[in-house]
C-alpha cells in the first residue's frame, strides 16, 4: 500500500499564546508500520515503564501499560 509523503508536524507558523512552551519543538511524524515492524505488537520502555503498542484486526492502535 502505497502511503502519501510525511512532512513534519507542527512546522505551521503560528503565533506564541500562554499555553505555549518556551522550548517548542516540532512534533516528529512517523508511519506506525516502522516502529511495528511487520509485527502486529511492539514493547516500549519509556521511564523505565514497559508500555505495549498493539494494533487490532480492524486497523486501530491500542497503547497499554
Amino acid at each position: 500500500m502505497k502511503h502519501p509523503p510525511t512532512a513534519p508536524l507542527g512546522t505551521a507558523n503560528h503565533e506564541a499564546s500562554a499555553n505555549t512552551p518556551f522550548h517548542h519543538h516540532p512534533r516528529r511524524r512517523i508511519r506506525s508500520d516502522d516502529p511495528l515492524a511487520g509485527s502486529r505488537e511492539v514493547l516500549i520502555e519509556h521511564c523505565g515503564e514497559l508500555y505495549s503498542l498493539r494494533q487490532t484486526s480492524k486497523g486501530k492502535l491500542i497503547l497499554t501499560k
